[in-house]
């Protein structure tokens, strides 16, 4: 138990933008017996609790996480059922492996996801999508862990699914594993093409080559949060090190040593930049954890 709570421990080599502070008390437990101690230890203490997946969907303050963080990073395995089409998975799974492996069973469904940088956990919480699908799509139930340590399973309904996000966010009830439905009987190679048409896409139009967090604010629709962006000129506008992408401007990159401050007033000179010129207010897709 000793080994499983640490305090004071760095964040940012645990998120994709590569910036943020240090964790008050951190848990990245690999198994359910490691899950549990590390909610009852939580339970005895009286600190916020925050739960953290790949880190791929957030930016983390510079000051860190006051209380207590709770990875499922190591929380991980997976069951395809070839016949039915289902697939189940623990919530640290990163969402691209399992569209490769579901590809290479003829597993129809997952394919949007190839590029997808998180986890199933994630997936689920803010309905993680591309290419027109997305996981409110194919969820059949998660499984839950409230803070007071009730496990239960929840269907997709009950999650008020739109765009890009759940009645999961912003609350402390935890995503541990998720059910997806897929569609068996076709070929490996159907799909794998598939596949791999997306993942192409992805590369060509978003920069992959620095960290960042993907797309940075949903896309107000009808418009699209990149070309509105795009259209003022903001295409490698730097604050800091932080870099709005030239290759796709709903990206904002860290060129190197960028801080989470840096990142943080790009971010808010952007939406000031549409506020004022389109009067169209962008919303952020990335969580933003800590004080900025």
């Amino acid at each position: 138990m000793e080994n499983l709570i640490q305090e004071s421990v760095s964040l940012a080599s645990q998120t994709s933008y590569k910036v943020g502070g240090d964790a008050q008390w951190y848990a990245a437990p690999r198994n359910w017996d490691e899950l549990e101690a590390s909610f009852e230890w939580y339970q005895r203490q009286d600190v916020p609790l925050t739960l953290l997946g790949a880190g791929s969907n957030l930016l983390i303050s510079d000051r860190g996480i006051p209380g207590f963080v709770l990875s499922t990073r190591y929380f991980r395995s997976y069951e395809f059922d070839a016949e039915t089409g289902l697939l189940t998975a623990d919530a640290g799974e990163a969402i691209a492996k399992l569209a490769w492996k579901a590809a290479k069973r003829g597993l129809k469904g997952l394919e949007w996801a190839v590029g997808i940088p998180g986890t199933v956990g994630g997936g689920v919480v803010m309905n993680a999508g591309a290419h027109a699908s997305c996981m409110a799509d194919i969820l059949v139930s998660a499984t839950v862990l409230s803070p007071d340590g009730k496990i239960e399973e929840v269907k997709p309904e009950e999650l008020a699914y739109s765009y890009r996000t759940s009645n999961l966010q912003g609350g402390n009830v935890m995503v541990v594993k998720a059910t997806m439905q897929l569609e068996p009987g076709y070929s490996k190679n159907e799909i794998m093409e598939l596949s791999n048409q997306n993942w192409t896409q992805r590369k060509t139009s978003q920069p992959y080559h620095l960290p960042s967090c993907g797309s940075v604010f949903r896309n107000p629709k009808p418009y699209a949060a990149g070309r509105l962006i795009e259209q003022l000129g903001l295409k490698g506008y730097k604050i800091g090190d932080a870099q709005i992408a030239h290759r796709h401007a709903n990206f904002i990159l860290n060129c190197g040593t960028a801080t989470a401050k840096d990142i943080f007033e790009l971010i808010r000179y952007a939406q000031g930049k549409v506020e004022y010129h389109c009067s169209i207010s962008l919303e952020p897709e990335v969580k933003l954890i800590g004080e900025f």
